[in-house]
Formats: C-alpha cells, structure tokens, sequence
C-alpha cells in the first residue's frame, strides 16, 4: 500500500496558487483513477482509498495548511501502517521553472515549511517525492506573496501539462520503480 500526498493549503481562496498545485496534481489523479476523496477529521485530511493498477492507494490532501502538513501524514502513516518509503509527496518548488517536474527518492526539506514538518513528524528525510516548478520569486518579492499566488494566464498551459506529467510520473513509481520515473521526468525540459 502507498500513501500518495499532495500539499497545499486549504479554502478557496488558495484555488489554483503556486503553493496548492500539489493539491491540483492529487485531485487530477483522484479523478483519473475515480478515487473518491472525502474528509477524515481524525486523520486532519482529505483522503481517499483505491488502486492505481494493482497496488492500493490511499490518497491525501492535508487540511492542516501547508505548515503543519507533517501532522496529517504522521497520522495516515501510523493508522495505515505505511513506511516512510512507501509515502510519496507531491509539491510545489521555486527552485524550478514553471512546469518542470523533479523526483526525488530523499532529501532536505529545501527551505519548504511543508516538507519540513513532514520530515520533523516521521523523524525521516528518506521518503520520495514529486516537486513541480511554480518559478522563483521577482527579485525583492516576499516569498509568501509569490508562493499564494495564482497562476498568471500565459502560465496555465505550462501547469495543466506539469499536473499531467505529475499524475503520469506518480503512477509510473508505483508501477515500476522510482528510477523508471526518475529517468523519464527528470531533466524533460518544458
């Protein structure tokens, strides 16, 4: 069983920000595999529970805003039994040009305050994840202004594909491996 998590913050008034395309990536493959997702207050998430081929899924979004996203998956992890390599999160970065995915089998947290508290919740750096380019900042820009920010227009088109290739990329660990993923998004320039 996987636990497959995509961050961002909750509410409507974060629809379609930089900081929520993790939310946007999850709701994609929730629709394309007709996973139903509901509210599970015990777990702070919501989640839904299907399969992605053969393997069984339990799918996330963190209720918790985007900070405190460790306590929700800490949760579903403990309840379902999941090891830390068996949880895949899917998330934003602005190290990353628009629509540019990055795989990861492991890692720091890179300066993202949902990455870090997840790794400060589980006591571990060694889960993959699926970061999405949203672009740096305009230089002088505070940080949380460009990260709940919405998608300009003339961008859209860029993240619709890097919401596909997510969903793709996230299948394609479950399926056959990290690696195979890894060595067919890495690097795919937009």
């Amino acid at each position: 069983m996987k636990l497959i998590a995509g961050l961002g913050n909750p509410g409507s008034k974060y629809d379609l920000t930089r900081h929520n395309i993790g939310f946007m990536a999850l709701d994609l493959i929730a629709n394309t595999f007709l996973i139903p997702m509901e509210l599970e207050k015990k777990h702070k998430a919501i989640v839904g529970k299907g399969m992605m081929g053969s393997e069984k899924v339990i799918l996330a979004k963190p209720q918790t805003y985007m900070n405190l996203s460790g306590e929700s998956i800490r949760s579903l992890s403990d309840y379902y039994g999941i090891d830390p390599e068996d949880i895949i999160i899917i998330f934003d970065d602005i190290s990353l040009d628009v629509g540019q995915l990055r795989i990861r089998k492991k890692g720091s947290a890179g300066g993202h305050n949902g990455i870090k508290s997840i790794i400060a919740h589980l006591g571990t750096t060694e889960f993959p994840r699926v970061k999405i380019g949203v672009g740096e900042r305009i230089p002088g820009q505070d940080l949380a202004d460009h990260v709940l920010a919405r998608f300009p227009k003339s961008q859209m088109e860029a993240v619709n594909q890097a919401i596909d290739d997510a969903k793709e990329a996230t299948f394609l660990m479950i399926t056959e491996g990290i690696d195979k993923a890894m060595n067919q998004y890495n690097g795919k320039q937009k």
